[in-house]
C-alpha cells in the first residue's frame, strides 16, 4: 500500500514539474508610493488582484505564467525610484507599473525609455512638451477632453456664473478647456483655492456663501471631495439651490448617504462600465476580498468600493497580458542601467501594447500611437438623487455630451424631490391676496393669514406635497432696484435665500427675471387708473333740447323760414296755384291764392311738427318743395327721438380724467403709484412719451405722488383728488367694496403674477406644473371668484330704461304753459283789435247815416 502512494505522487510530482517547463514566465514590476497610514496602496492591491485573476483564468494565457516584482519607495522620493527601477530592470521585466507621483514618475520614466522597457501609468501626467517618452503609456483618460467634457456640462446647465475650486496648481492645467471659456462663451469664472497645508475649507466656503456662488466645480481628490463635502453640509450650503460638480472620477464610491435627502444638486463622471455584467462580476469579487481584508479607515468611502486608479491599474494589467499573447518570439532579460543596453524586444512589445485594444473596466481601451495617452473613452454622468446616484447620460469623446434624462422631475410624479419639505414662504399684506384673518382667539404661524395667496399655497402644497412657513416680507416692499443696483422686497429674499418661494401679487417683469426666476403666471391683469366716482349732473328741465346742438336748433329754424319764403315766392309764381273763388262763374277775373307768406310758414311748421296744415300744394314745383320739407323733417325728428331716449333716461356722469392721457395733460389731479413697486418701476423704465411724461411728473413729487402701500394710496383716493396707478384686479376687489371708487379706462399694460423662486430653483418647474393643472381643472377662477366677490354696487348704466321724471321732461310742461299763456294773450289782444276795428267801423256808419239825413 505504501509502495503504491509514493508510487502515485512521484507520478503527480513528474507531471507536475512537466507542466511547469512547457509553461512561459512573464514578469511586471511594479514600484507603489507608501504612506504611514496606508502600508499597501489601491493600486499596488489591483495590481496583485490582476496578476491572480489572470494566472487563476487560463483563457487569456494559457501558456504563459505571469509573475511580479513588487518595489515599494516613500512618497516623492525620486533617487529610490530610480533604484528601485534598476533593480527591476535587472531581474527582467516586461514592463513597468507606476509610481503615481510626478517626481518619482519622471525618474523612472526617463530609465525606461533608455533601456526602451514599456512604462505603465494609470494616474494623471502633465504631457511633456518634447513629446519624448516613446515609451510611455498613460491608461487615464485625456484631461484635455475631461475639461471640455465639464464644459459640455457648464454649457448644457447654462450656468452664466461658476465659481472653481482646486487643490494644487495642476487643477489649473487640468481645467484649460474650461478656465479659457470667457473668452468663447459668455460664461464667469472665478477660481478659487482650497488651503494647503489644511483641511479646514470653511473660511472659503463661507466667502462662496457670502459671495452668492451656486455652481461650484471642485477639482481635487476624492479624499479631498469626501472632507469638502462634511464641510459643506456643517456650512448649511447643501440645499437645492447649489450645484456641485467634482471632477475627481471616483465621486460614485463616496459614501453619500448624509446628502441622499438634502435636495442638492451633485453631478460628477465615472469611468467603471458597471452596466456591463463582466465588470460587475469583477467588482463584486473584489468587494469581498476587501471586506475580508483587515478593515481600514478610508475617510468618506465606502466599504469594498473600487477606485478608478485600481480599476485602471486592472485593466492596465491585462493590456499587457494581453499583448504578451500575440507573439510567442519575445523573451524578457536582464538589463543594466549603468550600461545603457537597451531591451531589443522593447519597441516591438511597446507597438503590440499600443495595437492592442482591450474591453475593461474602464470601458473600450485604445492607446494613442504616437504620444502614449489615452484618448478615446466613455464617461458615464451621475447625478445624486434620493436614491443615490443615478446614471442619467453619458459623455463620449467622439459625440460629446448626451444626457438621456434631463430632467427626472419634469415627469409626472413632480412630488419626488418636494415631499415632505418644509419651505419658507415670503408674502406680503395686501387685501385680498393675503390678510390677517379675524378671530376671538390668539393665532399663531400659518393661521394667523387667509386670502387668495393662501388658498393658492395649500393646493400647490396639496399637489406637490410640501409643508410651508409663511412669514411676512422684513421691509414691506414688492422688490425694486435702486440705483445701486440693489434689491429690496421679497426680490431681495429670494436673492439671498432667505425664503424658497414668493406666493404674493408679485409680477413677473423683464428686470425681476434677471434675478430671479418665476413660474408660470397664475392671474393676468394690466395697470388701471383708481379714482373716486365722478359726481351725477341731474338734466335741467330745457333738456329735452340736448340731443340737438343750439348750432342744429337755429340752422333747423332758418331752414323753416326760408323753405317758407321759397314756398311763398314759387306759390305765387307758378299760375297752377291760383284758383278761382267762384267756379260757378268761370269768367269771372278775380283768383286767389292759399299760400299767403304766414300760410307758407303754417305749412312749414306743421310740417316740422309732423302735423296736417290743410293747405295742399297744386302745382308740380311746390309739391317738389313740400316733398324735400318733409324728408328734412323726418330724418331731423327721428335723430331727434333717437338721441333723446339716452339724454333723458341716463344720468350723465361728468368725469375730469377718461383715460391716462387725461392724466398726463394736466396738473391739478395728483397722482401716483405704490413705491418700489412693478407700477412704479414700469412708467420708471417706460419710453412711451405720455408715461415717460407721468414718471416726471411722479418723480418730482415723490414724498406725495408716491404712497408707500396700496392702503395709503386708497384713502388717499377717498380723501383727496388723487388718483392711484396700481394693478387692475385689485381695482377690481376695491370698487366690489367700496361704491364710490370705480376704474378710469382700460389697461395701460399687460402682465401677470407669479410664484417667485431663487435662480436655479428645482421648484419652478414643479410649481409651473402644478399652475397649470390648478388652472385646466378651474380651481383658480372660482379662488379669485371666492375672494372678489363682494356685496356689489348698483350698475351705473341700467339695461332697463327709468322712468322719467319732471327734472327730464320738465322743460316741455313749461313751454306747453307758455304757449297757452301766450295763445291767451294772442287771443286778448286779437279781441281788443277786433273789437277796437269794429267801433272805428261803426263811427264811420253812424256818421255817414248823420250826414245823408242832413243833407
Amino acid at each position: 500500500m505504501v509502495k503504491r502512494t509514493g508510487l502515485l505522487f512521484s507520478l503527480v510530482y513528474f507531471m507536475g514539474e512537466l507542466w511547469l517547463t512547457s509553461q512561459q514566465v512573464l514578469r511586471i514590476g511594479g514600484i507603489f508610493e507608501t504612506l504611514e497610514n496606508e502600508p499597501i496602496s489601491v493600486e499596488e492591491l489591483a495590481f496583485k488582484f490582476a496578476v491572480t485573476n489572470i494566472n487563476r483564468n487560463r483563457t487569456l494565457m494559457p501558456n504563459t505564467t505571469l509573475t511580479y516584482d513588487i518595489q515599494r519607495i516613500n512618497l516623492f522620493d525620486s533617487f529610490e525610484a530610480s533604484r528601485r527601477a534598476c533593480d527591476q530592470l535587472a531581474l527582467g521585466v516586461g514592463a513597468v507599473f507606476g509610481p503615481s507621483h510626478s517626481s518619482s514618475v519622471s525618474a523612472v520614466q526617463s530609465i525606461c525609455n533608455a533601456l526602451e522597457v514599456p512604462h505603465i501609468q494609470t494616474r494623471w501626467k502633465h504631457p511633456s512638451v518634447d513629446n519624448k517618452d516613446s515609451f510611455y503609456i498613460n491608461l487615464h483618460p485625456e484631461y484635455a477632453s475631461i475639461s471640455r467634457a465639464v464644459l459640455d456640462i457648464v454649457q448644457f446647465y447654462k450656468w452664466k456664473a461658476v465659481t472653481v475650486v482646486y487643490e494644487d496648481a495642476t487643477g489649473l492645467i487640468r481645467l484649460q478647456e474650461l478656465i479659457k471659456a470667457p473668452s468663447r462663451y459668455t460664461i464667469k469664472i472665478k477660481i478659487r483655492q482650497l488651503p494647503s497645508g489644511s483641511k479646514d475649507a470653511r473660511p472659503l466656503l463661507k466667502e462662496m456663501k457670502k459671495g452668492k456662488e451656486f455652481f461650484v466645480i471642485f477639482d481635487c481628490s476624492y479624499q479631498t471631495s469626501a472632507d469638502v463635502l462634511k464641510q459643506i453640509l456643517s456650512m448649511g450650503m447643501m440645499t437645492e439651490y447649489y450645484h456641485y460638480f467634482f471632477t475627481t472620477l471616483d465621486l460614485f464610491a463616496l459614501d453619500l448617504e448624509p446628502y441622499r435627502y438634502s435636495g442638492v444638486n451633485m453631478t460628477g463622471f465615472r469611468l467603471l462600465n458597471v452596466d456591463n455584467p463582466r465588470v460587475a462580476s469583477v467588482l463584486e469579487r473584489w468587494a469581498m476580498e476587501r471586506l475580508q481584508a483587515p478593515s481600514k479607515v478610508e475617510t468618506g468611502m465606502m466599504e469594498g468600493m473600487m477606485t478608478t486608479e485600481a480599476a485602471l491599474m486592472y485593466d492596465a494589467v491585462y493590456m499587457v497580458a494581453a499583448a504578451s499573447q500575440r507573439t510567442s518570439q519575445i523573451t524578457v532579460s536582464s538589463l543594466q542601467c549603468h550600461r545603457h543596453k537597451p531591451w531589443r524586444f522593447g519597441s516591438r512589445f511597446m507597438n503590440l501594447l499600443k495595437d492592442t485594444q482591450w474591453d475593461g473596466l474602464t470601458g473600450q481601451i485604445a492607446i494613442n500611437k504616437t504620444d502614449g495617452l489615452r484618448k478615446e473613452f466613455d464617461l458615464d454622468v451621475i447625478s445624486l438623487k434620493e436614491d443615490g446616484l443615478e446614471k442619467i447620460g453619458i459623455w463620449n469623446s467622439q459625440t460629446g455630451l448626451n444626457l438621456t434624462e434631463t430632467n427626472r422631475d419634469s415627469s409626472t410624479n413632480v412630488t419626488d424631490s418636494m415631499a415632505n419639505r418644509t419651505l419658507i414662504v415670503t408674502t406680503i399684506l395686501e387685501n385680498p391676496y393675503v390678510m390677517y384673518k379675524k378671530s376671538d382667539k390668539p393665532l399663531y404661524g400659518n393661521d394667523r393669514f387667509e386670502g387668495y395667496c393662501l388658498d393658492l399655497l395649500k393646493e400647490l402644497s396639496n399637489i406637490l406635497g410640501f409643508s410651508y412657513e409663511v412669514k411676512l416680507v422684513s421691509d414691506g416692499k414688492y422688490g425694486a432696484q435702486n440705483d445701486k443696483g440693489e434689491w429690496n422686497g421679497m426680490v431681495r429674499e429670494l436673492i439671498d435665500h432667505v425664503a424658497d418661494l414668493a406666493v404674493a401679487p408679485l409680477t413677473i417683469t423683464y428686470v425681476r427675471e434677471k434675478v430671479i426666476d418665476f413660474s408660470k403666471p397664475f392671474m393676468t391683469l394690466g395697470i388701471s387708473i383708481l379714482y373716486h366716482k365722478p359726481n351725477g349732473t341731474n338734466p335741467g328741465v330745457f333738456s329735452f333740447l340736448n340731443p340737438l346742438s343750439p348750432d342744429i336748433w337755429m340752422y333747423v329754424l332758418l331752414a323753416c323760414l326760408g323753405v317758407s319764403c321759397v314756398l311763398f315766392v314759387i306759390a305765387r309764381f307758378t299760375p297752377y296755384e291760383w284758383y278761382n273763388p267762384h267756379p260757378c262763374n268761370p269768367d269771372s277775373d278775380v283768383v286767389e291764392n292759399n299760400f299767403t307768406l304766414i300760410n307758407s310758414v303754417w305749412f312749414g311748421v306743421g310740417a316740422l311738427m309732423q302735423q296736417g296744415s290743410e293747405l295742399m300744394p297744386k302745382a308740380l314745383s311746390t309739391r317738389i318743395v313740400g316733398g324735400i320739407w318733409w324728408f328734412f323733417t323726418l330724418i331731423i325728428i327721428s335723430s331727434y327721438t333717437a338721441n333723446l331716449a339716452a339724454f333723458l333716461t341716463v344720468e350723465r356722469m361728468d368725469s375730469p380724467i377718461d383715460s391716462a392721457d387725461d392724466l398726463a395733460k394736466q396738473t391739478k389731479i395728483e397722482y401716483g403709484a405704490v413705491r418700489d413697486g412693478s407700477t412704479m418701476t414700469f412708467f420708471k423704465k417706460s419710453k412711451i412719451s405720455t408715461y415717460e411724461k407721468m414718471w416726471a411728473f411722479m418723480s418730482s413729487r415723490k414724498n406725495t405722488a408716491l404712497v408707500k402701500n396700496n392702503r395709503e394710496g386708497i384713502q388717499r383716493v377717498l380723501t383727496t383728488d388723487y388718483a392711484l396707478l396700481m394693478e387692475s384686479t385689485s381695482i377690481e376687489y376695491i370698487s366690489q367694496r367700496n361704491c364710490n371708487l370705480t376704474q378710469i379706462g382700460g389697461l395701460i399694460d399687460s402682465k401677470g403674477y407669479g410664484v417667485g423662486t431663487p435662480i436655479g430653483s428645482p421648484y419652478r418647474d414643479k410649481v409651473t406644473i402644478a399652475i397649470l393643472q390648478l388652472q385646466e381643472e378651474g380651481k383658480l377662477h372660482m379662488m379669485k371668484e371666492k375672494w372678489w366677490r363682494g356685496n356689489g354696487c348698483p350698475e351705473e348704466d341700467s339695461k332697463e330704461a327709468s322712468a322719467l321724471g319732471v327734472e327730464n321732461i320738465g322743460g316741455i310742461f313749461i313751454v306747453l304753459a307758455a304757449g297757452l299763456v301766450l295763445s291767451v294773450f294772442v287771443a286778448i289782444g286779437e279781441f281788443i283789435y277786433k273789437s277796437r276795428k269794429n267801433l272805428d267801423i261803426e263811427e264811420v256808419s253812424v256818421g255817414q247815416c248823420e250826414w245823408h239825413n242832413k243833407y
